[in-house]
């Protein structure tokens, strides 16, 4: 029974919130961050990288298709936030248990 108690709070210690989630999409979207929050370090950093290179880039008029990418993805990511929290949950579950 302790084993459990103990896990039970180490899971709500560490468990990710959908409405964090969604204030960091919403205010920090673009940069990734909702995404590294979520437990998707390599996607959110690919995120973080297109963006600043896009933002570099503006400026010869290239990187506008890039934050159009970026844009289009924050818009997706909208719809794929509670699944990523979802899952990051579950695999914790897993873990701890």
């Amino acid at each position: 029974m302790a084993d459990q108690s103990r896990a039970a709070m180490v899971y709500d210690a560490k468990k990710k919130s959908l409405l964090i989630a969604y204030l960091l999409w919403w205010f920090l979207g673009s940069l990734g961050i909702h995404r590294m929050y979520a437990g998707r370090m390599a996607s959110g950093l690919v995120m973080l990288v297109l963006f600043v290179v896009s933002l570099v880039l503006t400026f010869v008029a290239v990187g506008v298709l890039g934050l159009l990418v970026i844009g289009a993805w924050w818009l997706v990511d909208a719809i794929l936030l509670p699944g990523m929290i979802e899952s990051y949950n579950l695999r914790l579950i897993d873990r701890v248990s």
